[in-house]
């Protein structure tokens, strides 16, 4: 955390660095010109001043002794001016100019022409003839005499000692000028930068304490709640959401570890029953084949055969459950009519069902609405409800079986009488080899059935609903999409 507020740091200080020192040399840039424009103005008329008082032409010619009046008025008006001579062309027919250095044999005359048609109003630069490819601020006026123009007076009002001395203060100017505006500007604007990088970055402090907290080992550790709309807020939120996750899906790996270690102990206690009847039996058979009686035999095998059917229909079941864990069990959705698959369910357990003299009632509601499911996997799902319904109906008691239209499908209902399901246990119920073993001792099953009726709904998108007053009844209840 200390190391990203000092990049931030240090990279806002690169920034206001860069701000100041564009802020000064736009400054300075615009004071120059200021300064610039406003001495053009001032002096605009100097070159008309000049010709007024003695016009340097002369019969078509330079008039010498007029051009040493114009280097007295020069340096008497200002000694900082350069007063040059020019043709119509812009040709530098002659120049007063203290130093002797001029480079430039002409200058562009379109700028003198259109400062002459402003009339001095317009900020113009011109060029100046002794640093060619530079600018200069100037003055300029046409010549004329008998009324033929003769050419232009050109002044440039920055000459070379002006230039000088304006370098020899430019440096001090730029010092006062950092000192005094700039680098207080910068303190404060980095004072007051540090400090809303911390109070913006608050939130990630947050964050980044409670993640150091979390991967040491707190997993219960969270960022404090903020209203805040912010990016780092908003982050704050979903470390949250996903440290609740992570905890979730630890707790599930926990409860699938335990359920691993119960479905070992289950499946090894299921499995070794059936086995160790068969490999009794099957024993019994071999030693004493010769003194039992056909009668005997019939009852052992009969015996062996209800174990291979027991162990057979717990391996199917616990295959059956495993693949639609896995989502690899196909769904072949159709429409179908589910008060048909209720009646031939039904039949199936007419006699397993007197057997117990119980009663099977449907009571199935007229023009319901055809279903969209998965045939083989809903006829699963009521016969594994009508199997649960005859092992805990007790004798003389009876089952209904009901399918009424309900808003957008069809409700399914299979209740049963008998003593119900305790309370305690209404949450479990569903869970793979859960058995209500305290009230119903001696019943035989899976303990799967209900865990793939469960499962079976849920890839349709539907769910169970079970409903008991543990002294009377149970039912289940679902409902199927038209």
């Amino acid at each position: 955390m200390r190391s990203l507020y000092w990049r931030i740091s240090f990279s806002f200080i690169l920034v206001l660095l860069l701000i100041g020192a564009s802020y000064v040399y736009i400054t300075a840039s615009n004071a120059r010109e200021y300064y610039q424009e406003t001495t053009q103005k001032l002096n605009s008329e100097v070159a008309e001043y000049l010709i007024k008082e003695v016009n340097p032409f002369k019969d078509g010619k330079i008039d010498e002794e007029a051009l040493g009046i114009i280097m007295h008025s020069m340096m008497a008006v200002n000694p900082s001016i350069e007063v040059y001579l020019l043709n119509p062309q812009g040709e530098i027919l002659s120049y007063v100019v203290l130093d002797q250095l001029v480079k430039l044999k002409a200058i562009d005359i379109e700028p003198v022409k259109e400062f002459i048609a402003s009339k001095g109003s317009k900020f113009i630069l011109g060029d100046d003839p002794r640093n060619p490819g530079n600018t200069s601020v100037f003055s300029a006026a046409p010549i004329y005499e008998q009324g033929k123009l003769q050419g232009y007076v050109y002044i440039t009002l920055e000459s070379e000692k002006f230039d000088s001395i304006s370098a020899s203060l430019l440096g001090s100017y730029w010092f006062r000028l950092t000192m005094n505006s700039v680098l207080i500007t910068l303190i404060l604007g980095l004072l007051i930068g540090l400090v809303l990088i911390a109070w913006l970055t608050r939130h990630l402090r947050k964050v980044l304490t409670t993640v150091e907290e979390f991967k040491d080992g707190n997993m219960l550790a969270r960022v404090p709640e903020s209203s805040s709309d912010s990016d780092f807020a908003e982050l704050g939120r979903t470390f949250n959401s996903m440290a609740d996750t992570l905890v979730r899906n630890i707790e599930e790996l926990k409860n699938v570890d335990t359920l691993r270690k119960e479905l070992i102990a289950n499946v090894s206690h299921d499995l070794r029953n059936p086995l160790a009847i068969i490999n009794g039996y099957v024993e019994t058979l071999q030693m004493r084949q010769d003194r039992l009686s056909l009668d005997e035999k019939a009852k052992y095998y009969k015996i062996i055969l209800d174990s291979v059917d027991k162990l057979a229909k717990l391996v199917g079941d616990l295959f059956d459950l495993s693949k639609l864990e896995s989502g690899q069990m196909p769904l072949k959705m159709e429409r179908m009519k589910i008060q048909e698959l209720i009646y031939d369910s039904s039949m199936k357990y007419e006699l397993l069902a007197e057997a117990k003299e119980i009663q099977i009632r449907s009571n199935i509601c007229p023009n319901l609405p055809p279903v969209t499911a998965d045939l083989y996997l809903m006829d699963r799902v009521i016969q594994n409800l009508l199997d649960n319904a005859v092992k805990y109906t007790p004798s003389s008691g009876e089952i209904e079986l009901e399918a009424c239209e309900a808003p957008g499908g069809v409700l399914v209902r299979v209740k049963n009488s008998g003593t119900g399901i305790p309370k305690e246990d209404l949450d479990s119920i569903f869970d793979r080899y859960y058995k209500v073993d305290k009230e119903f001792k001696g019943i035989e099953g899976s303990g799967l059935g209900l865990a793939i009726v469960k499962k079976i709904l849920e890839i349709h998108g539907s769910k169970i609903e079970i409903s008991s007053d543990s002294e009377s009844f149970t039912e289940f209840q679902f409902f199927l999409p038209s």
